[in-house]
């Protein structure tokens, strides 16, 4: 075997970088947990680290290596001269404000949370049997909205909903939305602030999600126009629904198909079913980049075990792509079918009867 220098060095420097992100998430999860980041959010405010350790009441010693891991990965700033260390505004931005467009870190709880299943996994290869959503970490939960939030913050109301045929306008006078696969239900709650003359009902099989979504819809002020309910993607109930969403979910489903024949049959004849979906192109060498290296690995790790931990088990994978979902919504029932919009990490697909 006659091995190419360079690009063995250029494997092992990748692999350099890939591990030191790998070891450094946890750090960032740490720092989220114990409001270490919120700690030192003003711009160019140097702290030391028995400061910051003051600020949180943790250990100085401690915290004097999770900031230079930090310094290291480029999540905050080093002052040596002042042997303190301080986050910039762009920094700031993305690692302290959970309610901005590029909150960064629930992106780490999610994947440090989806480590705790290694073990699981790993026989389920041998065995090819599933590991449903509810049997992993709690922390996966918590993760997986806050991953997914700062992009519905970014694109929900103010370009996705606006690229649908006339949904815009049916939620500012008042329609009935189904929002299927809530979760802890991020999506639901930013609908229903954005349109109050609409009702909307949130659907997750997951019970402790539900339970966290409603307290979030109370402490959001929209709890008398949300309700949230326990249920699968092929019961949701209630009919005449005017908009039915699916946010990030259909791909986790075991029978995608039937689930886009139950929303076609709740669905009013002039209705919308919006499908938000991770971004895929259709061939699977095109998904060969950082933002398909991303899908690949949560598609392995959670959402090809949880398809198969359900009926059917059809295991679409988070990079189904365009071409393949419009299979599953047409085998659903569905005639009309469009790309609405999308982002570097979305598509955002429209269905009508």
């Amino acid at each position: 075997m006659e091995i190419n220098e360079d690009k063995l060095n250029a494997l092992l420097g990748k692999f350099v970088g890939d591990l030191g992100a790998t070891m450094h998430a946890g750090a960032i999860v740490i720092g989220e947990k114990l409001g270490l980041y919120k700690a030192m959010a003003t711009p160019n405010e140097a702290v030391t680290a028995a400061e910051l350790a003051k600020r949180t009441n943790t250990n100085e010693r401690y915290v004097r290596e999770w900031l230079n891991s930090n310094a290291a990965s480029g999540y905050v700033e080093y002052d040596a001269g002042k042997d303190a260390y301080y986050m910039t505004p762009e920094q700031s931005y993305v690692m302290t404000n959970e309610e901005n467009a590029a909150y960064l870190p629930g992106a780490f709880i999610l994947a440090t949370s989806a480590l705790r299943a290694v073990p699981e996994l790993t026989e389920r290869f041998k065995t090819g049997d599933g590991f449903g959503w509810h049997e992993h970490h709690d922390d996966l939960f918590r993760g997986c909205e806050l991953f997914f939030r700062p992009g519905y913050i970014a694109n929900l109301v103010g370009s996705w909903i606006p690229a649908l045929d006339g949904i815009e306008d049916k939620l500012n006078t008042g329609a009935k939305v189904a929002d299927v696969g809530c979760g802890l239900g991020a999506s639901t709650i930013l609908m229903a602030k954005a349109f109050p003359n609409s009702e909307f009902f949130g659907f997750d099989y997951h019970d402790k999600s539900i339970e966290q979504a409603r307290a979030k819809a109370e402490a959001a002020g929209v709890g008398d126009r949300v309700t949230f309910e326990v249920a699968a993607s092929k019961a949701f109930p209630g009919d005449g629904y005017d908009f039915v969403t699916f946010f990030d979910c259909l791909h986790d489903m075991g029978d995608p198909v039937g689930a886009a024949a139950h929303v076609r049959k709740a669905l009013k004849d002039d209705g919308t079913w919006m499908i938000v979906e991770p971004f895929a192109n259709d061939a699977t060498a095109d998904n060969h980049n950082p933002v398909g290296r991303v899908y690949y690995s949560a598609s392995t790790m959670i959402c090809t075990p949880a398809s198969r931990s359900q009926e059917v088990g059809l295991g679409l994978g988070a990079q189904a792509g365009e071409a393949r979902l419009k299979n599953v919504v047409n085998d659903g029932g569905f005639t009309r079918f469009r790309r609405a919009t999308e982002t570097p990490f979305n598509l955002v697909l429209e269905a009508r009867p």
